[in-house]
């Protein structure tokens, strides 16, 4: 696991920002690898720190190492937030979710992101590295990142997500 700290305050083009001293969590299989390494150069470039649960090449590997490592350093507080990224996004997504504590969502274009934190509260950003380009992610990871939950009627919604036992 790699952690990059970020001395530098960047911020976002919004008024809504990212707090720079909170740390990104970051996982890949190999299929995400070429993606997650572009994400990490975006966020060092926002002073934003990260760190890395995997994979570290383009070997092939399984996501579910990755994403269940990702879920228990969120859940370990290492990280608040966290993305992920495989080629389609969906295994990556599924495995995370099973964690009680994860809303990982699946996004392809930036109004998706809006929407996954406006009413969802995602706290892992999953994204498909064979289907987007580099431009958009980084749009999507700007909405992403500047969009607060709206809260209200979306609470209760968010809070039924969890299984109860």
């Amino acid at each position: 696991m790699d952690l990059h700290p970020c001395p530098s305050i960047a911020s976002f083009n919004s008024p809504k920002l990212i707090d720079t001293m909170e740390t990104i969590g970051l996982a890949s299989d190999h299929a995400g690898f070429e993606l997650k390494q572009y994400v990490k150069d975006y966020l060092s470039r926002k002073g934003i720190s990260f760190k890395d649960y995997g994979t570290h090449s383009e070997a092939s590997c399984d996501y579910p190492d990755y994403a269940h490592a990702l879920a228990e350093g969120m859940k370990n507080g290492e990280c608040r937030r966290g993305i992920a990224i495989c080629g389609s996004g969906e295994g990556i997504s599924m495995t995370l979710n099973k964690h009680q504590h994860i809303r990982a969502a699946l996004v392809w274009m930036p109004e998706i992101a809006r929407m996954t934190r406006l009413h969802n509260d995602a706290n892992v950003l999953v994204m498909p590295g064979r289907y987007i380009d580099t431009a958009t992610a980084e749009a999507i990871m700007d909405e992403f990142f500047a969009t607060d939950f709206e809260g209200g009627r979306h609470i209760l919604r968010v809070e039924k997500m969890a299984v109860k036992s």
